[in-house]
């Protein structure tokens, strides 16, 4: 009898540990700050699937309507639109970052001022069909500031309208 209880135990360990390495990690989850009036703003983070999947929605009681976004250029142009998902392979990490796949939070419930923490959850399906949901805590950032110096406090040397820009 004590052994079918260790080996149950075991099992159980077992299939907890598996069900356990197989989440979604979301890390360095921000939102870029708001001015008053602003109605949306773009959330970042980067997200890891161990047996891999799709980022497929996200929420927030932060905005009335969540989308997953993505920018590209078309003819010189950038555009923002909507996408059904968002591919995670095995075991890689994939940020959404301005000027790529990132989450849309429209329709704000309040301006979102620097070190405001913003719940998110992301829906991903994994590889069989099933859905995971992660929650998460997105940390504003100043408005114009995105990378990790921004996160530390520490702020850029060009104007917010001058990044990377030669005239």
């Amino acid at each position: 009898m004590k052994s079918f209880i260790r080996t149950a135990i075991a099992a159980t360990l077992a299939v907890t540990a598996v069900a356990a390495s197989a989440e979604t990690k979301v890390t360095d989850a921000w939102v870029r700050g708001t001015v008053p009036q602003q109605t949306g703003t773009g959330l970042f983070a980067k997200l890891t699937s161990p047996q891999g999947g799709k980022l497929v929605a996200a929420e927030s009681p932060a905005a009335a309507l969540v989308e997953v976004h993505e920018m590209v250029m078309e003819d010189n142009v950038a555009k923002m639109r909507g996408v059904e998902s968002v591919e995670l392979p095995p075991g890689k990490t994939v940020e959404l970052k301005p000027g790529g796949y990132h989450v849309m939070l429209l329709d704000l419930t309040k301006p979102l001022k620097a070190g405001d923490k913003v719940p998110v959850t992301f829906i991903v399906e994994g590889r069989d069909g099933k859905q995971e949901s992660i929650t998460a805590e997105a940390t504003v950032r100043p408005l114009g500031k995105t990378d990790d110096k921004s996160a530390a406090g520490e702020t850029d040397d060009l104007p917010e309208d001058h990044h990377g820009h030669k005239h």
